[in-house]
């Protein structure tokens, strides 16, 4: 079946229904998720915004020094100023989407504070913020006459001239999508969607890794399917391990303890009780993810110990249940009353702060093609994301987005030549074991040497095992009948490359990229002032 869009979402997350929404009054939009529109690791975000609200003692330039600082100055500083200065504007946006941020007893907004933050300028929703954009945008959604919802459809590729006969390759200058092959899960059968002008926003890439906090959905099909594309994809090596996974052997994806808990004033932990942050930074628990995740890694290597705390049991018990109803139940459910018990944590993969590269308007290097949200590399993040700046990127660039595809929707329009997909001479897999062993491999090899401390041994290492499963998966995949699992596989084999050869090419230790052959520069004192 072919479909015919003015605009072709692909993706369900912040970044994605509020593009939708953005441009749904010039045209018709076909919004294309993998499993169901509440399935997005926007709904999992329980931290909050960032966007300086409080006038009186925030600004713009402290918010704007917050993330180069935390991005060890490797951030765009035009994708900085744009996103700090237009965050109050998203936020009301997604205010008059209904989105409910908590306030105090004055009614102004009520703001948290998290790593790296000089203020307290985090808009929030309880301890489940990412739930409360997510279900408000949803109703949105589903509410607006202009926007079709393809739920359970999974894009396999994006398409382009290769897919008229041309050679295309890297250098090739005028790649152009026209949509995207879509696996209708249902019926089994790919489905060809043409469309002007297409958005991905598919989210991270957390699934890639053994030990993540993110879906496991999250399996980098947008990057995978740029990247096949021959679009340019930059800063892969930047992968932000959250340092506070609640530690629960067994659980995948990790339960995320926010990290605005430390910013209430949790204090970490070793399995003796002692404090132990003091020795990595002058930050303390308050430092950046990188600093922090880097010094748990080291404290549960010391030790040979599998988890550090968190406590919270110093705080008043009422208030901390007030503040993190959502964590206080779950691990209560594990047995664990944080008013009372340390919290076991342990870090695990969480955001990718590089992706598929975008201008200040989300245009990727294919004409046509946007990107948003976290697939996309805006420049923002640099080395290392700031906390809660994630977010309110997506609704900014979103923003950007759409007004740059609107304004030109009517340049383009649809190719019908595109021949349908072809799948003869393929069979459905007789062993799925052997995708749900290979899915298991990479997760294995990249925790174990792709993780937050690395080595040119390791990568190499990685590098060699990798490969190996890559050239198992393709000849499955050319011989196989599509699948969901059988795509999503090719997918984390081909972010694992990219990861993996961009930290090689980076021959120093930079934000969140950290390896034991390039020992990290001494830092400077002016760069850890807030």
């Amino acid at each position: 079946m072919t479909y015919k869009y003015d605009y072709l979402v692909i993706g369900s997350g912040v970044a994605g229904m509020s593009f939708a929404l953005k441009v749904a009054g010039t045209g018709k939009v076909a919004l294309v998720c993998k499993s169901t529109l509440d399935e997005a690791n926007t709904d999992l975000a329980q931290g909050g915004v960032a966007s300086v609200t409080n006038l009186e003692v925030d600004n713009f330039e402290k918010h704007i020094h917050d993330t180069m600082v935390a991005g060890d100055w490797l951030s765009d500083p035009k994708a900085v100023e744009q996103v700090v200065t237009q965050a109050p504007e998203q936020i009301n946006a997604l205010i008059n989407w209904g989105v409910d941020f908590d306030k105090n007893e004055k009614g102004d907004f009520d703001l948290h504070r998290e790593g790296g933050h000089s203020e307290f300028r985090i808009l929030h929703h309880a301890d489940n913020t990412g739930h409360e954009i997510q279900e408000s945008l949803i109703e949105a959604v589903k509410a607006h006459e202009n926007i079709d919802i393809f739920d359970n459809h999974f894009a396999i590729e994006i398409l382009t001239q290769h897919h008229l006969g041309r050679i295309v390759t890297r250098r090739t200058p005028d790649i152009q999508c026209y949509g995207a092959y879509v696996l209708n899960q249902e019926t089994g059968k790919v489905d060809t969607f043409l469309s002007r002008l297409t958005l991905i926003a598919t989210g991270g890439v957390g699934a890639v890794y053994h030990t993540t906090t993110n879906p496991l959905i999250a399996t980098g099909d947008g990057i995978a399917m740029v990247y096949r594309a021959k679009g340019t994809v930059q800063d892969m090596e930047f992968i932000q391990f959250h340092p506070t996974a609640l530690y629960h052997p067994g659980d995948r994806p990790a339960f995320l303890i926010t990290e605005a808990m430390r910013g209430y004033g949790g204090v970490l932990r070793n399995l003796a009780g002692e404090e132990f942050m003091h020795k990595y930074d002058p930050r303390l628990s308050l430092a950046p993810r990188d600093i922090v995740a880097r010094a748990i890694d080291s404290e549960m290597k010391q030790r040979g110990e599998d988890h550090v705390f968190l406590d919270v049991t110093h705080k008043d018990p009422e208030e901390t249940k007030h503040h993190f109803p959502n964590i206080y139940k779950h691990c209560l459910e594990i047995g664990i009353d944080i008013t009372k018990d340390y919290i076991p944590v342990a870090p695990a993969a969480h955001y990718l702060c590089g992706g598929i590269k975008v201008d200040l308007n989300a245009c990727s290097s294919i004409e046509r093609l946007y990107a948003v949200g976290e697939c996309s590399c805006t420049g923002l993040h640099g080395g290392n994301r700031l906390a809660s700046n994630s977010l309110i990127e997506a609704v900014v660039y979103a923003e950007a987005a759409a007004k740059h595809a609107k304004a030109c929707r009517n340049h383009y329009d649809y190719r019908t030549d595109i021949p349908a997909w072809d799948d003869k001479g393929t069979q459905h897999p007789e062993e799925m074991v052997l995708i749900s062993q290979s899915e298991k491999e990479v997760g294995e090899i990249m925790s174990a040497y792709v993780g937050i401390v690395r080595s040119n041994l390791r990568l190499n290492r990685a590098w060699n095992r990798l490969d190996i499963l890559y050239q198992e998966t393709e000849k499955l995949f050319k011989e196989s009948t599509v699948s969901r699992r059988i795509c999503e596989l090719r997918n984390i084999i081909n972010v694992g490359y990219l990861i993996m050869r961009q930290a090689m090419e980076r021959k120093e230790s930079r934000g969140l990229h950290y390896t034991v052959d390039y020992p990290p520069k001494p830092k400077n004192e002016d760069d850890l002032k807030l």
